[in-house]
């Protein structure tokens, strides 16, 4: 009759026992089964992020690659426009219609008006003319430019050509004098400017 009570304490006792396993056992596989689907999301998401950044490196560089080219593109237009203006620039110069041509006079020496006292001029005059052609048939005419040049020359004084002001004058008086057809029926030449490259009165 004493022993009925142990019987029974461990006929309770054995299956809480099992319980307690099951509850373990059931804890561990969740812990388990969480920590298994955490590291899967890691190594998922791990590959996930090297593939955006790899996605993202080769934009950026076939960015950097299509702007070079355009870069590059941008530059060869460039360079052809400017090899086109250069080459048009030497035809321009090389043109004997258009190229601006230097022709210059052998030096003056004339005497001025007295004011009230006598004094001379000495003067180095350079016509810029347009055309080369042009600039050969003032050359083959110089005779009778020089004579137009001297004309003007000894009408002056030399208060009236010692300012700034009167020797732009004079420019002006010459370019208009030798633009003057070289025959009746001819036309003005083309004559740019006139310049001095020397100007002393004594």
């Amino acid at each position: 009759m004493a022993q009925q009570p142990a019987a029974t304490t461990e006929a309770t006792e054995a299956p809480k026992s099992k319980k307690k396993l099951i509850v373990i056992l059931a804890v561990v596989l969740a812990l388990l089964a969480g920590g298994g689907a955490a590291a899967y999301f890691m190594l998922m998401k791990k590959p996930d992020a090297h593939a955006a950044k790899d996605k993202a490196k080769a934009h950026a560089e076939e960015g950097e690659v299509e702007e070079g080219h355009e870069e590059g593109h941008d530059e060869a237009a460039a360079e052809e426009e400017g090899e086109g203006e250069g080459e048009a620039e030497a035809e321009g110069h090389a043109d004997p219609k258009t190229a601006l041509t230097f022709v210059p006079f052998e030096t003056f020496t004339v005497n001025l008006l007295p004011d009230p006292d006598e004094k001379f001029l000495q003067l180095d005059l350079t016509m810029e003319v347009k055309g080369a052609e042009l600039a050969e048939k003032m050359k083959l005419q110089m005779p009778a430019l020089r004579n137009r040049v001297l004309l003007l020359l000894t009408s002056k004084k030399a208060s009236d050509i010692s300012t700034p002001e009167g020797k732009a004058q004079l420019s002006e008086e010459l370019l208009e004098v030798l633009k003057q057809p070289l025959t009746k029926k001819g036309k003005k030449l083309k004559i740019t400017q006139v310049l001095f490259t020397s100007f002393v009165v004594q």
